[in-house]
């Protein structure tokens, strides 16, 4: 069966933003353990080097979980391949000529394009752009609940 319209937000994004279409949250949706996955080794390693940056704020958010690897992995292989054409250019520039004289785009501007086309639409599934952070509301009394050095710090005689 072929799915229309906007594809279904988790119901996790759906608390974190305050439930703005009022409609009822789905009680029987698959909770995974919010821990995040172990970095696969196959990553190049740039994407590792992202991979250890981002993993423990998603898992501290509480939006990287053990069956994320797969989507994540793909943000941060794109971050690394998109970095490596970016590097490119910043070096080499955007356009060369060819041996009949026309000047011509080089082919990173467009592998460029397209890692950060596939970066934006993970960073939309975890939050990790300014506009999917605004639409997600984090309860803080409830994350310093979770923090036994932050309630020890906070205790007031």
């Amino acid at each position: 069966m072929v799915q229309r319209g906007r594809k279904p937000k988790p119901t996790a994004l759906k608390v974190l933003e305050g439930n703005p279409g009022r409609r009822p949250l789905n009680d029987r949706e698959p909770q995974p353990e919010k821990r995040a996955p172990k970095c696969p080794p196959w990553l190049e390693p740039e994407a590792k080097k992202e991979w250890k940056r981002m993993a423990r704020t998603l898992e501290s958010m509480g939006i990287l979980t053990q069956v994320d690897m797969t989507a994540f992995a793909g943000y941060c292989q794109a971050y690394a391949r998109w970095k490596e054409a970016e590097e490119f250019l910043s070096k080499h520039g955007t356009i060369f000529k060819t041996p009949s004289g026309y000047i011509q785009q080089v082919p990173h501007v467009s592998i460029a394009q397209t890692y950060l086309k596939v970066m934006r639409d993970f960073c939309s599934e975890f939050g990790l752009t300014p506009a999917a952070r605004s639409r997600i509301r984090v309860d803080v009394e409830e994350q310093v609940k979770d923090d036994p050095m932050a309630e020890l710090l906070s205790f007031k005689c």
